[in-house]
């Protein structure tokens, strides 16, 4: 089964970056270039997991969070919000926001490929099982 993430991020080359990233995790990528187009998305499709900016134009990061923890399928949905700002001065309101977690840009890419991947055990556990099993 396919698990499916929204990556919503307004800068082209940032966006390019993290798409290259998540092109190694087993997730099936799609992408918003702002808040608006990514809540439109995201109510037209649900997403697994959601990896999204926090400033943007014409809807930001925290209100798109916002909107789609309003939302019944976004209710236990993981949202990671990414943000150039210093981390201990968003976190607070990110989290009254919705953010699961906050990521400080640049993106480092092997921490991010291991949440992804811990998110994505959690979500399939029986593979991790399988595996171990195939191995014995």
């Amino acid at each position: 089964m396919s698990r499916k993430l929204l990556l919503v991020e307004d800068k082209p080359a940032t966006r390019d970056q993290l798409l290259a990233i998540l092109a190694e995790t087993p997730f099936v990528v799609s992408y918003a270039q702002d808040g608006l187009e990514g809540l439109n998305k995201a109510k037209a499709e649900v997403f697994d997991v959601i990896l999204a900016d926090h400033k943007m134009p014409l809807l930001d990061g925290m209100n798109l969070l916002r909107n789609l923890r309003s939302l019944a399928s976004y209710k236990q949905t993981p949202l990671l919000l990414m943000s150039t700002q210093d981390i201990k001065h968003i976190e607070d309101s990110a989290r009254r926001s919705g953010a699961d977690l906050c990521l400080a840009k640049p993106i480092e890419k092997q921490r991010l490929l291991g949440l992804l991947a811990d998110l994505w055990q959690t979500m399939h556990p029986q593979t991790q099982r399988n595996q171990s099993s195939e191995a014995s």
